[in-house]
């Protein structure tokens, strides 16, 4: 493998088509603003570089992202790439991730609106998140401790395993199906709407109007804060352990809480069961 050390670069395509490189303290930068520095390359490493120009890492095959910054201008990092990793890294450019494939980031910073579009098979690992519209349409999703904050996470997201996050976000996981979601705090409003087959874990859920027209919802052992109207038209079973605000038109399935302050049934197809616990 080749290595370059110490470029500093701002000419377009500056390493477009590379095989076998290793770039070390290497900064895309300058006036004359070129894109693509390693667009269509393979087996690339960039450990320690500074990228401050647009989609660097297009069509790339085979690349591991080392202790990197790409600034507020490097916009649209990774697109339709496969084979990634990216570790200890910040990520501050719109749409940094989209169309790639078996892509694992751990450690890092990202400030992204629209991050992580129509990607399959992520992982996120230890990783600090501020987008909006985070994860949709993406598939196969690994997440650990992970801290998301932002609006409209996960939708149409499908198939996957959330643990040990942190969510302050809204309208989650609308449209989503198939994923697991264990020991986590989802604080915001409108959660799970439309979506089908959740499972939620051991979690902590807060805001209003959660669960509205879901199916397959499971919830075990949750905890469920400042929640009113929850679960209009949806199919869920579970137990809650904490008191709710208001349960509105639950169409079936059987729910166990704590208490509930007012069951609201004004719609005749409404036939879930709520139990209190005792």
């Amino acid at each position: 493998m080749e290595t370059i050390r110490n470029l500093i670069s701002d000419e377009e395509r500056a390493l477009y088509g590379s095989r076998d490189l290793e770039a070390v303290s290497c900064r895309f930068e300058g006036p004359a603003d070129g894109e693509s520095a390693f667009k269509e390359s393979r087996n690339i490493i960039a450990r320690d570089c500074f990228f401050d120009l647009r989609y660097p890492f297009w069509h790339d095959h085979g690349l591991k992202i080392e202790d990197c910054e790409m600034t507020k201008l490097c916009r649209a990092a990774l697109w339709y790439s496969e084979d990634v990793s990216i570790s200890n890294s910040k990520l501050h450019g719109i749409k940094a991730l989209r169309e790639c494939s078996r892509v694992s980031m751990t450690g890092c910073d990202v400030d992204s609106p629209e991050f992580g579009w129509s990607v399959t098979d992520l992982k996120l690992v230890d990783c600090s998140i501020t987008s909006e519209y985070f994860l949709m349409n993406s598939r196969k999703i690994v997440l650990d401790k992970v801290r998301l904050e932002g609006k409209y996470s996960f939708q149409y997201t499908q198939e996957g395993t959330v643990s040990n996050c942190f969510f302050n976000t809204k309208d989650a996981f609308w449209h989503a199906k198939n994923i697991t979601i264990r020991d986590c705090e989802i604080n915001g409003e409108y959660i799970g709407w439309y979506s089908e087959n959740l499972t939620f874990i051991n979690c902590t859920i807060k805001g209003t109007q959660p669960f509205c027209y879901c199916r397959g919802l499971k919830l075990i052992d949750c905890r469920m804060e400042d929640c009113d109207l929850a679960f209009e038209k949806s199919e869920a079973e579970g137990v809650i352990l904490s008191d709710l605000i208001s349960i509105k038109n639950f169409y079936s399935g059987k729910l166990t809480v704590n208490s509930v302050e007012e069951v609201i049934n004004d719609d005749p197809l409404a036939e879930g069961k709520i139990e209190i616990r005792q």
